[in-house]
């Protein structure tokens, strides 16, 4: 019930302490101060309530009142999400800005999708139809890439005594009445902390195609699994989320800026508009739902902002698609625990992180999955989350904590960026997990030697970096031709094949089966090279050659629709290693 009121005794920061609570619910939304600035209980001790406020709390004083809501912090579910752009507690920011201007004012309450919009909807079910939680009964194409179903929410069922006929309507209009006198609408709301339903958790095995070399082939991320991407400031975290959320080949995006720069938000704001998406040749935002929560929004909120992305993606997942959640960064999210944590006085556990980070951690990466949904359909919700640790440093909590709750873990590595080699991810530190749930899908799909083929390599990369404190040492010369063949091989793969240019036309999606032919080559290259050291050539005549620098420019020089250009190269490479061998045996 709401209605409740009770006082503000004590502020600090986004918290907020008041009495009389005694009838307020924790997780229950309430409303703060004469301006009714959003907030959370989130704790009650006998008629003390502490309350977590989503909006700057300037200007609060004691004594003002906290009054309820009745409900928990939820979100808006329906059309208009698909496209927009939303605050931490999905407030559209087009919205806020056409009423408050370039900074978002306290007290303008919870807006959140337009509702007087109308939409032109079909509806699938009949009168006397019998319907349950997760049903379909009605579609609207909310833009040329998604059309949006619409559920019965997932705690609902009955009989249809009353379905509108197709036709225009906004999100307030009833279109079914049931006999249980449930009314359903365009929308339903949802509280973001709690997991939506399924009817069953499947087994992982198809791969989220992203278009990057060292991802895909490497270090593969699942659709339904968990990735993280740690790194240190100026590695190139949010361009690999970026380039991730450009070209993978999730049905949706919802990105995520928690807490990271106002400008880089603005980057993707820019971008994405503009973008064409590979596989529709239409605008890239006709499919992405982006969370802005900026490092000098309320911290509070920030918090939220997670909870709001994920809730938004298992309401797309209900409906049989494929959902991408970019989170940048989980690290900004877990800051403003601490923050609020402090604030009220717990007992801080490793650097100042409340001790119960990692549950809060394992929750949210819990929400992922590749699921059979309510209505029988298999779609899944991929959590990709960056992490940027202080200094770089893998060992501090949020890092090692996120590590225990991902499957893939795509390390990036300072060197590599301030070396220029994106995407900086160290294929020595980095893993997937993924690797035997996909052997098959990689194995019907791309080619049956593939995961052999990416053993090879990265057993290359591995036996170079242990010569490399050799030579280190005691210079490259020392070295027989046979280990110097494995320097210079590695130096195909991380020049030609790891590095990515994400402003090349070509290079910047590149599809699966370019990727595996593009290793092939270098495989082929390597053997052929093993047999002509065995009869003497130098390992000189080999690196200094042609073909070896064609080789390592075939990412800019082969187009993505490569005709038998691979079939040719490969050609190539037979005939320059027969020319040496016959020049050094002496045919």
């Amino acid at each position: 019930m709401g209605g409740s009121i009770g006082k503000i005794i004590y502020v600090n920061g986004p918290v907020v302490k008041a009495n009389n609570m005694r009838t307020f619910k924790m997780r229950e939304m309430v409303t703060v101060g004469d301006k009714k600035l959003i907030g959370e209980v989130i704790s009650i001790d006998g008629d003390i309530g502490t309350i977590q406020v989503y909006e700057e709390t300037t200007g609060l004083k004691i004594d003002d009142d906290i009054v309820s809501t009745g409900k928990p912090l939820s979100v808006t579910l329906g059309p208009g999400i698909v496209g927009n752009i939303f605050d931490g507690i999905q407030r559209p920011l087009n919205i806020i800005f056409d009423s408050t201007g370039n900074f978002i004012k306290e007290g303008i309450g919870l807006a959140t999708i337009d509702k007087s919009k109308k939409w032109f909807v079909k509806l699938t079910k009949k009168n006397g139809d019998y319907i349950h939680g997760g049903d379909i009964f009605g579609e609207v194409e909310e833009t040329k890439l998604v059309k949006h179903y619409l559920m019965v929410p997932p705690n609902i069922k009955g009989k249809i005594e009353y379905i509108a006929d197709d036709g225009e309507y906004d999100l307030n209009t009833t279109l079914i009445r049931l006999d249980s006198g449930e009314e359903l609408k365009m929308y339903q709301e949802w509280p973001v902390r709690i997991p939506r339903p399924v009817k069953e958790r499947m087994p992982i095995q198809k791969p989220l195609i992203t278009g990057q070399r060292v991802i895909d082939t490497f270090f593969p991320i699942a659709k339904g699994g968990t990735a993280a991407i740690p790194g240190g400031f100026g590695t190139g975290k949010t361009m690999t989320q970026h380039q991730l959320a450009k070209w993978s080949d999730a049905d949706i995006i919802v990105y995520i800026g928690c807490g990271e720069r106002g400008n880089e938000m603005t980057e993707v704001l820019e971008d994405f508009p503009k973008l064409i998406d590979p596989s529709s040749n239409l605008p890239l935002m006709n499919r992405t739902i982006l969370i802005a929560n900026t490092s000098n929004m309320p911290v509070a909120a920030r918090e939220a902002s997670i909870y709001t992305g994920i809730t938004i993606a298992e309401y797309f997942r209900d409906m049989g698609y494929n959902v991408a959640v970019m989170a940048d960064s989980t690290s900004r999210w877990a800051e403003a625990l601490r923050e609020i944590s402090g604030r009220l006085e717990e007992m801080p556990a490793e650097e100042g992180y409340p001790a119960y980070l990692p549950s809060r951690l394992a929750e949210f990466y819990e929400r992922a999955g590749y699921v059979k949904t309510l209505n029988e359909k298999e779609a899944s919700v991929t959590i990709i989350g960056a992490v940027s640790p202080a200094g770089g440093d893998f060992s501090e909590p949020v890092t090692q904590n996120t590590k225990r709750f991902v499957s893939a873990f795509l390390g990036l590595d300072r060197k590599l960026a301030y070396s220029r080699h994106y995407p900086a991810i160290n294929w020595l530190s980095s893993y997937s997990g993924y690797i035997s749930h996909l052997e098959d899908w990689y194995s019907e799909n791309v080619s049956k030697d593939m995961m052999n083929l990416r053993g090879e390599m990265l057993k290359i990369l591995q036996e170079e970096n242990k010569l490399q404190e050799i030579v280190k040492l005691v210079g490259e010369d020392v070295l027989p031709d046979e280990q110097r063949l494995i320097l210079e091989t590695a130096k195909l793969l991380k020049v030609g094949y790891l590095q990515q240019n994400a402003y090349h036309k070509d290079d910047t999606y590149v599809p699966l089966d370019k990727q595996y032919l593009m290793l092939k080559v270098i495989d082929k290259f390597y053997k052929e090279a093993q047999q002509v050291i065995k009869i003497g050539v130098p390992i000189s005549t080999i690196k200094t050659s042609d073909m070896f620098y064609k080789i390592i420019k075939m990412k800019y020089e082969i187009p993505n629709d490569y005709g038998d250009l691979f079939n040719k190269m490969l050609e190539e490479i037979d005939e320059y290693f027969l020319n040496l061998k016959k020049a050094y045996e002496g045919d």
